[in-house]
């Protein structure tokens, strides 16, 4: 089995993470960890911050850098465990990038952390899990905490 799971820097990745390691049987299971780096561009135009532009590309370098270090260390505890690894920084739009390497690499499944986003911040932030979801070619399972899903079933369930 082939397993993408895509992680950025939250607690709902590293649910993930774990949710992976209990979930499903090291032989015979490769375990790709992914991050997809957003550019600086996706958040602020140059034209906002023009004495920004000359440090763009310092601080882009930094972030993959990071992005690497982040990927490494999930991975490395996946290994511990007894999964096979492999690990990958894309830079892009994450819904975008995740998708598309989930179909190149002919990934089985796609494991990601919902952060829940909500109202404007869902409209501002977007939703990878919901994007991923809805246009990936192969399952995909979205991992939520606890307490969100608590809350979500508790809001259903009311008249």
């Amino acid at each position: 089995m082939k397993i993408l799971l895509a992680i950025d820097n939250s607690k709902f990745s590293q649910i993930a993470m774990q949710t992976v390691a209990k979930q499903f049987r090291t032989k015979g299971t490769q375990v790709r960890v992914m991050h997809v780096v957003e550019p600086i561009s996706a958040y602020f135009s140059t034209a906002m911050i023009p004495h920004f532009v000359p440090h763009i590309a310092e601080v882009e370098q930094e972030r993959q850098k990071e992005a690497k270090e982040l990927v490494q260390r999930a991975a490395r505890q996946l290994r511990k465990v007894g999964f096979r690894t492999s690990e990958i920084v894309e830079a892009g739009d994450p819904k975008i990038k995740i998708i598309d390497h989930a179909a190149n690499w002919h990934a089985d499944l796609i494991v990601l952390g919902s952060h829940g986003w909500k109202g404007l911040g869902r409209l501002l932030m977007g939703s990878v899990s919901e994007a991923v979801t809805r246009h990936s070619k192969c399952s995909v399972e979205v991992v939520r905490p606890r307490s969100t899903a608590t809350r979500a079933r508790r809001k259903i369930s009311r008249p």
